[in-house]
């Protein structure tokens, strides 16, 4: 994606993949008034070592302004996440979450991620790769499930969502369901909008419910 964007002349991308840092744009969200969901480097990870922490304050800073929008915070590096976050403040704005692809990468990242004060954690089990067990969902708020898509892709199976939304149901964690991907869930190769994204015959769309008061 990164390359064809280059080709096409897409400011922002002369680097192509390569980690690039654009202060000049980080102002843009205090100039928009309509209030915006943004998913903050849906194509990188604000957490990257790369990253120096005095930029990402300045991220911070740009999303405690902007108050009118919410900013959800994806990364899988947990562990920098929360050194960053330790001694400042999570506007309630900004929604913090974690990868969660597999049980030896993105399973333990999420007591990581429950160390960190935000009033809304979330785990992006995107795209789930196996069945990951039993999970603590302890001070988690919201986990979004999808498929891989791609001609690369690997297929997720039916019962590993449902252990996931089990989990939820119990924990009582808003589920929501994004897409099969480039496998349907009959196990059959398809592009990704025909395999659609209902499960058990409809869509989950939950979101988190804000409770006012001090985040825990």
């Amino acid at each position: 994606m990164a390359r064809r964007l280059r080709a096409m002349g897409m400011r922002g991308y002369e680097n192509g993949f390569r980690l690039t840092l654009i202060s000049e744009r980080l102002a843009e969200p205090i100039k928009r008034r309509k209030p915006t969901v943004y998913f903050v480097n849906s194509m990188s990870d604000l957490f990257h070592e790369k990253v120096p922490f005095d930029y990402i304050h300045q991220v911070f800073d740009v999303m405690m302004r902007a108050r009118q929008h919410t900013f959800q915070v994806l990364t899988k590096r947990a562990e920098r996440m929360a050194e960053f976050c330790r001694g400042v403040e999570v506007p309630g704005n900004v929604w913090l979450g974690v990868s969660v692809e597999n049980r030896k990468y993105g399973v333990p990242r999420i007591p990581v991620l429950r160390t960190i004060r935000a009033p809304v954690r979330f785990l992006s089990v995107e795209p789930l790769l196996e069945d990951l067990g039993s999970i603590d969902l302890n001070g988690i708020q919201w986990v979004i499930v999808g498929g891989e898509s791609g001609w690369k892709a690997r297929p997720m199976k039916p019962a590993w969502v449902e252990s996931v939304k089990r989990q939820c149901d119990e924990a009582r964690v808003a589920f929501f369901f994004k897409q099969w991907g480039t496998w349907g869930a009959d196990g059959e190769k398809r592009s990704k909008h025909a395999n659609g994204r209902r499960y058990r015959g409809r869509l989950w769309d939950a979101m988190p419910q804000l409770v006012l008061g001090p985040m825990s």
